[in-house]
């Protein structure tokens, strides 16, 4: 895919966590629908119309290369996945550069409430490489968030930890555009053995 040719948004899952909470089972390995959640995950950005999908493993990576249907997505193995979401938010973006992409739209893979009529919703709502773009849901910032390439230097260098984007967020909320799903996506994490209950 040449630059010209290249869609300005491409996707972004992150996708890299051990599942720490629930005795150390990849979230991406977790089942949904008879396949592993990381596969529902990818099939979500996909359907809302997003063409270049990025994937970030990390805990046993080798496994969710075996077990997930993730053929036409770019895998991004993120080796200092233990440290947290923020370094796998870096290598993420870090692997869109020179792609073409002028904005990544970044989802986590333990949303599966958040489907693809909220990521349309977002993707919707870019404009150019300075766009700053998040999902509400009942006014309140959520996931999935779309960062124009024109930040991605300033996440990158404050992501750390668990933290993600966060401090970049709270630092530009002024620029964020909420855009509400809260009609039509739930946006809870599967973090905890109680929060198993909402896989198929």
């Amino acid at each position: 895919m040449t630059e010209k040719q290249a869609p300005p948004v491409a996707g972004l899952l992150l996708a890299a966590g051990g599942g720490r909470r629930l005795g150390g089972r990849p979230k991406a390995l977790l089942p949904h629908r008879g396949r592993p959640l990381v596969e529902h995950a990818a099939g979500v950005l996909r359907t809302a119309g997003l063409t270049r999908v990025h994937v970030v493993l990390g805990a046993r990576a080798a496994a969710v290369r075996e077990q997930a249907e993730l053929g036409d997505c770019v895998l991004v193995e993120n080796s200092d996945w233990a440290d947290g979401m923020g370094s796998s938010l870096r290598a993420g973006l870090d692997s869109l550069a020179g792609t073409g992409a002028r904005a990544a739209l970044v989802s986590l893979v333990d949303q599966p409430g958040i489907g693809p009529e909220a990521v349309a919703r977002v993707l919707a709502a870019y404009e150019d490489e300075t766009s700053l773009v998040s999902a509400a849901y009942d006014g309140v910032r959520g996931h999935p968030v779309l960062f124009g390439a024109a930040h991605w230097a300033g996440i990158a260098a404050t992501a750390t930890g668990d933290q993600g984007a966060r401090a970049y967020l709270k630092e530009h909320r002024a620029s964020i555009g909420l855009v509400e799903c809260g009609d039509v996506a739930q946006p809870y994490d599967i973090d905890t053995e109680a929060d198993l209950s909402h896989l198929e």
